[in-house]
């Protein structure tokens, strides 16, 4: 006897009906995965923030640390300063902080850009006059006004310099 076409229908419609219920079911599954790496990546992203929050105070604190020491040293020599007439041994002793201060810093990343001598560099200089001139080569740093500085390798602050041009034939000084 023939299937009757009723009954391949429904064999079909039966098929099609696992096969979606199927599919919904991998669906919900994937869908239940894809919030879990949500939140696990919430967390981690929380947990890092929070570690390099972490990171972050505790270096300043080591910084502020050092630094404490160094005014504690300059707290003392403006109290000697006001009770002694001694300016040698005060200029000394501001000079043995300064040296301290300078170290602290170095041990932090902060570098002194050298410039004088040097040519001219847009990235770590800025011009403060150019100084006609027949003693240096063109663009050559004469003079720092100001120091200059880079943090592990990022400028900064820029040197403020004095460079070098050429003399004009004829020009007075």
């Amino acid at each position: 006897m023939k299937k009757s076409w009723r009954a391949d229908y429904t064999q079909k419609l039966k098929a099609l009906e696992d096969a979606l219920n199927a599919e919904q079911a991998k669906s919900k599954e994937y869908l239940d995965r894809l919030k879990y790496l949500q939140a696990d990546f919430e967390n981690y992203r929380k947990r890092m923030e929070k570690e390099f929050q972490e990171i972050t105070q505790r270096s300043n604190e080591k910084l502020i640390s050092n630094l404490l020491g160094i005014m504690d040293e300059l707290e003392i020599a403006i109290e000697t300063g006001r009770e002694t007439e001694n300016v040698g041994a005060i200029l000394e002793g501001v000079e043995m902080i300064h040296k301290k201060l300078c170290a602290t810093l170095e041990r932090e990343g902060l570098t002194r850009i050298e410039a004088v001598g040097k040519p001219f560099d847009p990235n770590m200089h800025e011009i403060l006059v150019k100084v006609p001139t027949k003693d240096h080569e063109d663009g050559t740093v004469i003079e720092e006004v100001r120091k200059g500085f880079m943090f592990k390798g990022k400028i900064m602050r820029p040197c403020v310099v004095k460079i070098a041009c050429k003399e004009v034939e004829g020009e007075k000084k």
